[in-house]
């Protein structure tokens, strides 16, 4: 403990007053010396000269050039030194040889070596690997991330090589060492010089400092011939050389340098990127007898060509003398640093501002500026990461630079003032006395730098620009939250580029003429494009990622090919497109939406009612917005929370779930939703526009006037006031209205005389309230938190530090003030009642973009896979349901929030979702106008205790609560007690809604050795085992290619053999079925006699059954696939079967995939691997499901009917895989419906088996608000206690259970390594258009295709209205119907028509039957009638066909023979109509124009048609000179009127299988023509019709009815999207009982696929007619 706060206090404190400087006792005296001489040169060069010289500029330029030649040659070496290090030139020496060196490097025997070294194969000089003594310390830079070295084309690796061949590689003699395990590189050229006697030899060594070492693979090792002249006597220790050259020439490429990094070295180490893991590279050799051979390492250091010098340092000595810049553009950013604080210090020196003591202590701000960029404060307390921090060395030069040129800007603002006065509330900002008060105080803050960095208020340079954007962004332009650094230029970019536009028509606009009943025209232009690009910049996300992603596929869209091998090439993550679909959805929306709102507010500004209703309109507007937000803001949220005011026990407005025990579909809209929704759209969108332009029109002219900010000033204030005001309000209107309502009774009441026009008002008071919303927020979260009779004291230094707080608490609300102005969280020191204020953050708060990323085998190796299991704990398995939850939330959150279902929220805010076992916190970012932008924080699901202390609080009710101080009176019904009511006001969250409904997954987790534990059971298992393999391979499209091939049943001719049997001795008879004792094994005999009936039935389900018999072929691959499945069960199971422990690994590996076929007679699998995986595999895993429901049902499978249809709806319904599949993700966030896993969990000592089952279902959350404040407060307050206090203790106080604060959980939230959540969600974007219930509120998007498809709809809607009503002493159905038309062909061609081509169809008894008689007919239409053009023209302009529907009840007489989407028709593809029950009706009372037409159409109808005209049947024509209207005509006239004008009669039902033909006149029911929908509505869906008592509904059939319900259903439910074809419609006011509906609306029979799904018509999108 004391050593650690010796550290602490050294490189904590006493560095971060210095900049940097601190006494290390570890390092060398040199380091440390060096150091000190430094920062007091530093210290004293710009004080001796401001001492020494008059201050001019001689001071100036004096002083730059000499620091910037004095960090130009130490930022130049030390990148030198560091690239040297790299190449990694070691030179050993013993100390009295290192005066030699360089007579002896150059002797006679240098040109030998260079000249053996330099032979045909080694053009450039190599360089020889020898083996050194096992003390040798490794050298550095021999890593695959350091190494230079490459393979030449003679397979041996080259490198640099050195100018001088002074080094000396000595040889040992083989015969006096024989194994040496430790290897070191020898660079330079292959000169040796041999020394006499036993003095130790110098060496080459490349600098190897990573754990992992080289990837000696590349390496090519040959024996080095010996030398003469290189052998000496040396130490028995050192064995044979082996050499390998190296060439300069082949060096590797740096991408080729880092994948041999990932190759070679530890996974964890590719995360370190700033962090230099070297070892120690200063040790020596051990002690020797004689202390003058003692060897010295040596760096070469190359200073010309041909000079050299030798540094006595390694690595680690350079990295603690300075700090490494990586890149040569850091060197240069550092020293231009440099320079910039030599130059603005000395400016300001010379300029007097400092005077005495101060010009030491300014002096000694520069020093410290100056010396971080040589060696910085590691870590800082403003650090946000462990390790080495690149940025953080740049950030106390940046501010001094910004803080000095803002001391010069302001010193010469007040002494250059021009005569215009800037003057609000009373200040005049060009004042001159203003602008000194303001350049002193940035002086004396200058001066505090120290204290300033060592209390760590100011944060790395990146996160000050982006804090500084979004602050700028938020309050002065009314923009959003930012989610990245590119996030807030972006934005703030934009917000510059609007106002820019804007002003020039604001400027314009005001130069006019103005007068009290006259605005000009242009100033309403300004003020319609003011409001819709308002609307639109708040409707926009601040990343702008996706955008460019959009247009990106927009412009240059890229095809994706697919490696079919490739088994992840399918899994694809849907987000991203879904995201690109919204966001061009949103800007289609936006094209219609802005052009429609800019020309309303336009018109409605144009029209003077701004001027003419004054003052009224702006006291009702004024009244409106308060009631409004009253209402909707807190009236509304208050009773709908758990406990309303914190006084009921419950909701006074409850949902529809807040009694169910079990939710099973998803939430209902209640009204006070709808209400809460409107009431919010009026709010935003009407009232708050009006209001601002109200305030525009009355307040411009006196804002540009000249006693106020002048035209130039006064349009700029105008326009970014007005932006602001109109942004905020769009995007998040929740306390808007108390700032309106304030801002008029304090300016209009109380101060009126203060007012500077209530634009400037609003504006300026919108930010004054939202710094006092969150100092109101701060002193909620202290006193909470330091309230004595709930405190909990984690540690001896909690209860210390509490009663010393209570004297400063004036102390604490200043800090409260000044945090909530600048925005900082106010964090607990140490988790103690001490608060101290931290650096500023944005609204993100984590700098790092830290997200999970889940361990599956799509990212580890599979060496990996196989042997360890990586993964296997419960924390990354369980990681899967907090990304679904991620992605629901993606799906539904913003429309949740509008609906008012998580109560009020702002920018932010902090939730917590707890559920059963799920609890995660939620973080909302950025919220929008129709998009919220979150992250999700998922916490263990066996959190620790304190974890559980705190889950239990926020769950458990209070309503029970009797207490009334100390004593317990009970309560008013339905209202808190006294006591639970006074401890919810003391609490940092609260309840908003206990039944909040989102979709997820259910688990269900058994035990598999409590299943597998008997041998019967596991006798079941094998069974279900080898039935899977049969029924896959029996299933499989490949069987025949399988059973035709050669190779595989050469394999298999063993096992042809009837009397074959295996004996191997991992089958038992407690396992295998099929086991004959009688012979030992499994015979195929045996094997016949218990499968052979389950083959033959999976044989005859398929589509070509195949011949079954014992001797068959089918018989024998199923017979040699059940036996190497089985063995590759025992192989796995280290063939001890009969051990629970062995058969449940052995079944985990299999269900994994890991198959090892270690048996020869099972060689025949090669063949074709796809058995392993289509069959094997399949079964293995279908087996674990089929054994489950064994216990349901144990005798049930014994049916192969039965057994074969639950394979079959288990494949269909049901994901099997291993959670490390990457298709488990992809299955989990697809919404599957069921999942199943065998999961090994490896954690805590544990090694258990489960069988895990995922069931998507509504899950029930309780959302719990938190104090934003309180969260922010309490991270800061981790990351200063880990990142720079170093506490490491896992039971630290700080992170004991608080349960008024919820101090674990929050804390546990944290971005590892500070916090442990087990999954962090990326920055996830929702937008209120993907929820569906909203959308029926609201509507959809408004974009161009929409409107064309509701104008179309409308228009149909009207056309099908008007023709019901005109239908007098007619059928209304047969209006809607068109009197039963059918679309039919025949099974001969048409007469005299050579065209067309005719195939068989069959009619459906839509009417009675069921099964095969309610599917569509397939119908081939000719294409063409072979009819004129006029015959065409004439028809079309009788006929009025409908976009999407085909069905009768829009169609003329013609059906079309291809779905058509608009009001065109073709003049092709029609074909004549048969009616199963029509009539002839007069045309007598019909416009002659009409019967002129329809004449005109029977005369030029050809005669060879007249077969196919349709049989009349039905009344007479009133009058013997009326015409008769053909009937296939007269659908013609219902289309053209919406009447039917006749009466229809009933016809016999036709049968089945018949068809119609103009000899066969079969009548049909009413609505025979068939046709598609598509479910857009699942609201409309009538589930439990079929069901009901009252029988509203007269069904076709028994059957269907029994069907077309949800207990017919079962898991299944009909989605929105899903087609199917109409089968029965029931219409209102129908006089046929049997299509009769119960409503007034048109409910439809849906067929979808083998389900029937009754539904309003309201509810499907019609497609067009079955063909």
């Amino acid at each position: 403990m004391g050593s650690q706060t010796l550290q602490i206090l050294r490189q904590g404190v006493w560095a971060a007053l210095s900049g940097g400087w601190y006494y290390d006792p570890h390092q060398a005296t040199f380091v440390n010396a060096l150091h000190l001489y430094l920062w007091l040169f530093l210290l004293g060069l710009p004080f001796t000269l401001y001492m020494a010289l008059p201050s001019s500029m001689i001071i100036v330029a004096v002083y730059c050039p000499v620091i910037a030649a004095v960090f130009i040659v130490l930022k130049m070496v030390n990148y030198r030194l560091h690239r040297a290090l790299d190449a990694g030139e070691v030179v050993d020496r013993s100390a009295n040889e290192f005066k030699d060196q360089r007579a002896k490097a150059e002797q006679g025997n240098c040109s030998i070596r260079r000249k053996d070294s330099n032979g045909p194969s080694d053009p450039g000089g190599g360089i020889e690997m020898s083996e050194f003594i096992r003390e040798a310390t490794p050298p550095v830079g021999c890593s695959s991330r350091n190494s230079y070295a490459g393979l030449d084309p003679s397979n041996q690796i080259g490198s640099g090589s050195s100018r001088l061949g002074t080094a000396t590689t000595i040889k040992g003699d083989t015969d006096t060492a024989k194994t040496s395990d430790d290897i070191s590189l020898s660079l330079g050229q292959s000169s040796s010089l041999c020394k006499e006697g036993s003095e130790e030899q110098g060496k080459f060594s490349s600098t190897l400092y990573e754990t992992g070492g080289c990837d000696m693979s590349l390496v090519n090792f040959e024996p080095a011939a010996r030398r003469a002249s290189n052998i000496c006597d040396t130490d028995s220790h050192v064995s044979s050389s082996t050499s390998v050259r190296f060439y300069p020439h082949d060096v590797l490429s740096l991408p080729q340098i880092r994948l041999n990094r990932l190759l070679t070295i530890d996974t964890d180490l590719l995360e370190q990127q700033d962090i230099d893991l070297s070892p120690d590279l200063a040790a020596t050799y051990g002690p020797t007898e004689d202390a003058a051979q003692k060897v010295k390492h040596y760096y070469r250091f190359w200073i010309l060509p041909q000079l050299w010098i030798g540094i006595n340092f390694d690595r680690l000595t350079l990295l603690s003398l300075f700090d490494r810049n990586r890149e040569i553009l850091e060197n240069v950013l550092a020293v231009i640093l440099a320079i910039l604080v030599a130059f603005l210090g000395s400016i300001l020196l010379i300029q007097g501002f400092f005077r005495d003591i101060w010009v030491f202590q300014f002096c000694l701000v520069i020093a410290s500026c100056q010396y971080s960029l040589l060696k910085s404060v590691q870590p800082d307390s403003s650090s946000p990461r462990h390790g080495h921090n690149r940025i953080i060395a740049y950030s106390r030069p940046v501010y001094f630079c910004l803080c000095c040129g803002l001391i010069w800007l302001l010193d010469y603002g007040s002494r250059n003032l021009t005569t215009t006065k800037f003057k609000l509330y009373g200040i005049t900002f060009t004042n001159p006395l203003v602008l000194i008060s303001a350049r002193d105080l940035v002086i004396v803050f200058t001066l505090c730098f120290p204290i300033v960095f060592f209390v760590g208020l100011l944060p790395q340079v990146n996160t000050f620009v982006m804090y500084l954007c979004e602050q700028l962004d938020i309050h002065i332009f009314g923009g959003n939250a930012t989610t990245s650094l590119l996030a807030a230029l972006y934005s703030f970019i934009c917000s510059i580029v609007a106002v820019a536009l804007l002003y020039g028509l604001c400027y314009g606009a005001l130069k006019d003429s103005w007068d009290g009943q006259h605005i000009p025209v242009l100033f309403s232009v300004f003020c319609g494009l003011l409001v819709a690009i308002s609307y639109h910049l708040s409707r926009q996300s601040s990343d702008p990622s996706v955008l460019f992603s959009l247009m990106q596929s927009k412009i240059f869209p890229k095809t994706e090919e697919k490696n079919p091998e490739d088994p992840l090439s399918e899994v694809k993550d849907p987000l991203p497109e879904k995201l690109r679909n919204s966001i061009s959805e949103r800007l289609q929306s936006d094209l219609v939406v802005c052009i429609v709102i800019g020309v309303l507010y336009f018109a409605i500004h144009v029209s003077t009612v701004f001027t003419v209703l004054q003052p009224a309109l702006k006291y009702v507007l004024y009244a409106l917005v308060g009631f409004v937000g009253f209402v909707t803001h807190y009236v509304l949220p208050q009773v709908r929370k758990q406990l309303p005011w914190h006084c009921f026990s419950h909701p006074l407005l409850k949902t529809v779930e807040y009694n169910q025990y079990e939710v099973q579909n998803a939430a209902t809209v209640m009204w006070f939703e709808k209400l809460h929704v409107w009431l919010l759209f009026m709010e935003k969108n009407i009232i708050y526009p009006l209001i601002v332009l109200n305030e525009l029109s009355s307040s411009a002219e006196t804002i540009a006037s000249p006693k106020k900010l002048d035209t130039e000033l006064g349009a700029l204030m105008i326009t970014i006031a007005g932006l602001k005001l109109l942004r905020s309000s769009f995007s998040s209107p929740t306390y808007q209205y108390v700032t309106v309502v304030f801002t008029v009774l304090f300016f209009k009441i109380d101060y009126e005389a203060f007012s500077e026009t209530m634009l400037l008002d609003l504006f300026f008071m919108s930010i004054i309230f939202n710094k006092l919303w969150e100092l109101l927020y701060k002193l909620q979260f202290v006193y909470t938190y330091i309230a004595p009779w709930q405190i909990t004291w984690g540690s001896a230094f909690h209860a210390f530090a509490q009663p010393f707080a209570v004297p400063h608490s004036a102390m604490l609300f200043v800090q409260a003030a000044v945090s909530a102005f600048f925005s900082t969280p106010l964090n607990p020191f140490l988790g103690s009642a001490i608060f101290i204020t931290s650096y500023v953050r944005p609204v993100k708060f984590w700098e790092r973009d830290y997200n999970t990323k889940r361990v599956d085998h799509s990212n580890t190796r599979l060496a990996s896979q196989l042997d360890r299991n990586p993964g296997s704990d419960d924390n990354n398995l369980n990681s899967i349901f907090y990304e679904h939850l991620t992605r629901s939330l993606q799906h539904s959150l913003c429309g949740d929030l509008l609906l008012g279902r998580w109560g009020n929220y702002s920018t932010g805010d902090c939730f917590i979702l707890a559920s059963d076992y799920l609890n995660a916190l939620v973080h909302l970012i950025e919220i929008g106008n129709g998009l919220v932008t979150f992250q999700l924080r998922g916490l263990e699901f066996r959190g620790t205790y304190c974890q559980q202390r705190e889950v239990e609080a926020i769950t458990e009710g209070v309503e029970e609560d009797e207490g009334f101080c100390c004593c317990e009176p009970g309560h008013v019904p339905h209202v808190l007690s006294f006591n639970a009511a006074f401890s919810q006001r003391w609490l940092a969250w609260e309840v908003i809604v206990t039944k909040y409904i989102l979709e997820g997954y259910s688990i269900t987790d058994n035990s598999a050795a409590s299943m597998l534990q008997v041998f019967d059971l596991r006798k079941v298992l094998t069974t279900y085992y080898v039935k899977g393999i049969i029924y896959y391979v029996t299933t499989s499209s490949k069987l025949e290619e399988w059973l035709a091939n050669e190779t595989m049943q050469e394999g298999l001719r063993l096992y042809a053999d009837r009397n074959y049997v295996d004996v191997d001795p991992t089958f038992n008879p407690n396992i295998d079925e099929d086991y004959d004792h009688r012979l030992a094994g499994i015979s195929r005999e045996s094997f016949c006699v218990i499968y052979l009936n389950w083959i033959e039935y999976c044989s005859s389900r398929r589509a070509k059954p195949l011949d079954v018999d014992k001797d068959s072929s089918l018989v024998t691959l199923c017979y040699g696939l059940c036996v190497l499945g089985r063995r590759a069960l025992g192989t796995a199971s280290h063939h001890m079967s009969s051990n629970l422990e062995s058969f449940l690994y052995g079944l985990h590996a299999l269900f994994k995939g890991d198959f090892r076929i270690s048996s020869i007679r099972d060689e025949w699998i090669f063949a074709d691997m796809e058995l392993l995986r289509k069959v094997v595999v399949p079964g293995i895993r279908m087996s674990i499901k089929l054994h489950q429901d064994h216990f349901t049902s144990s005798d049930e499978y014994d049916d192969p009917t039965v057994l074969y249809e639950a394979i079959v709806s288990h494949e269909k319904n049901l994901v099997i895989a291993h959670e490390g599949d990457p298709a488990w993700r992809s299955a989990v966030l697809a919404n599957s419906p069921s999942l199943l896993a065998l999961r090994h969990v490896m954690d805590d000592g544990t090694n258990e088996y489960k069988v895990i089952m995922l069931n998507r279902r509504y899950l029930s959350f309780r959302v719990i608000k938190v104090n934003k404040e309180c969260v922010r407060g309490l991270w800061a307050g981790q990351q200063q206690e880990l990142v720079f206090l170093r506490n490491r203790n896992p039971e630290r106080g700080s992170i004991q259970n608080a349960k008024q604060a919820l101090r674990n959980m929050i804390n546990s939230s944290c971005d590892q390594p500070i916090g442990y959540p087990i999954f962090v969600s990326p920055l996830t974007t929702s937008y209120s258009d993907s929820h569906e219930q909203l959308k029926g509120i609201l509507g959809g998007p408004i974009s161009l295709g929409n409107i064309r498809n509701f104008i179309v709809s409308t228009w149909h809607r009207l056309r099908k209205g008007c023709g019901a009503g005109c239908n007098s002493g007619g059928n209304i159905e047969d209006s809607d119907t068109g009197g039963g038309t059918s679309c039919i062909s025949n099974n001969a061609p048409i007469a005299n028509d050579p065209h067309s081509t005719v195939s068989q169809g069959s009619i459906g008894n839509t009417g009675r039957g069921s099964g095969a008689g309610l599917h569509p007919p397939v119908t081939a239409y000719p294409p063409t009638l072979g009819t004129s053009h006029s015959t065409h023209s004439v028809q079309s302009g009788l006929v009025r066909q409908s976009p999407a529907r085909a069905s009768v009840a829009s169609q003329s007489s013609y059906c079309y023979s291809s779905r058509h989407s608009s009001l065109r028709m073709s003049t092709t593809g029609f074909v004549p109509c048969r009616r199963s029950s029509t009539s002839q009706i007069s045309l007598r009372n019909l416009p002659s124009s009409i019967q002129s037409r329809l004449s005109m159409v029977n005369q030029m109808e050809p005669s060879g048609q007249s077969g196919m005209a349709c049989v009349h049947h039905g009344l007479p024509s009133s009058s013997s000179s009326s015409q008769s209207i053909p009937a296939c005509k007269h659908h013609t006239l219902v289309g053209f009127l919406g009447t039917d004008g006749g009466q229809s009669s009933s016809a016999p039902d036709a049968p089945p299988g018949n068809t119609l033909s103009p000899a066969n006149n079969a009548h049909a029911k009413k609505g025979e023509v068939i046709y598609r929908v598509q479910i857009v509505d699942p609201s409309q869906i009538l589930d439990g019709i079929n069901l009901s008592k009252r029988k509203e509904l007269q069904w076709p059939d028994e059957g269907i009815r029994l069907k077309a319900g949800r207990n017919s259903w079962k898991d299944w439910s009909p989605q929105e999207g899903m087609e199917g074809h109409v089968i029965h419609r029931w219409v209102p006011c129908s006089r046929d009982p049997g299509t009769r509906s119960h409503i007034d609306k048109t409910v439809l029979l849906v067929q979808i696929d083998d389900k029937y799904v009754t539904v309003v018509e309201t509810g499907v999108l019609e497609l067009g007619a079955e063909v």
